[in-house]
């Protein structure tokens, strides 16, 4: 196992702990994170969204992760998150790919790619099913996280 394979088996693992503080000490203090819910966040947003999601989920999350790759630049693994969405309380089972680039032997960039509207569907139901491939709608999910992450940093548990 390559020192970069290791500090993504340490980030998932501690994912699946629920531990957001081990998974941070995986991240280069400039890192760059993209997924299709947040889009683009960088530095400690990138942290506090990992301690919200972790804080909301109550426990009731599930992380699996598999095909753990990396060179000295690059890597790449696949993981599974299992919840229920907390506004809806339904069940997702989201299947992500993630794509991270090094520093220093840190994680620089991270990026998630998986299917906004089928994770829609899932957490959002019908409305998620008609409306969650538009463009429109997917703009919404997106504004509604990036509201979420301001409101849990004015908290005292985004310290």
């Amino acid at each position: 196992m390559t020192a970069n394979e290791k500090i993504l088996t340490k980030f998932y693992t501690a994912f699946a702990n629920a531990d957001a503080a081990t998974m941070c000490e995986c991240y280069h203090p400039d890192i760059q994170f993209r997924d299709p819910v947040f889009g683009l966040l960088k530095g400690n947003d990138v942290c506090q969204m990992w301690k919200m999601l972790i804080e909301s989920s109550k426990g009731n999350i599930k992380i699996e992760f598999s095909d753990v790759k990396a060179d000295e630049y690059i890597g790449a693994t696949q993981w599974i998150a299992t919840y229920n969405f907390s506004k809806t309380n339904r069940k997702v089972v989201n299947v992500i790919q993630a794509q991270f680039q090094f520093k220093k032997g840190l994680i620089i960039k991270h990026s998630d790619y998986f299917d906004i509207w089928k994770w829609s569907k899932q957490a959002l139901g019908t409305t998620g099913y008609l409306l969650g491939w538009t463009g429109f709608f997917q703009n919404k999910i997106h504004q509604k996280a990036l509201l979420s992450l301001k409101k849990y940093k004015k908290t005292n548990h985004a310290n």
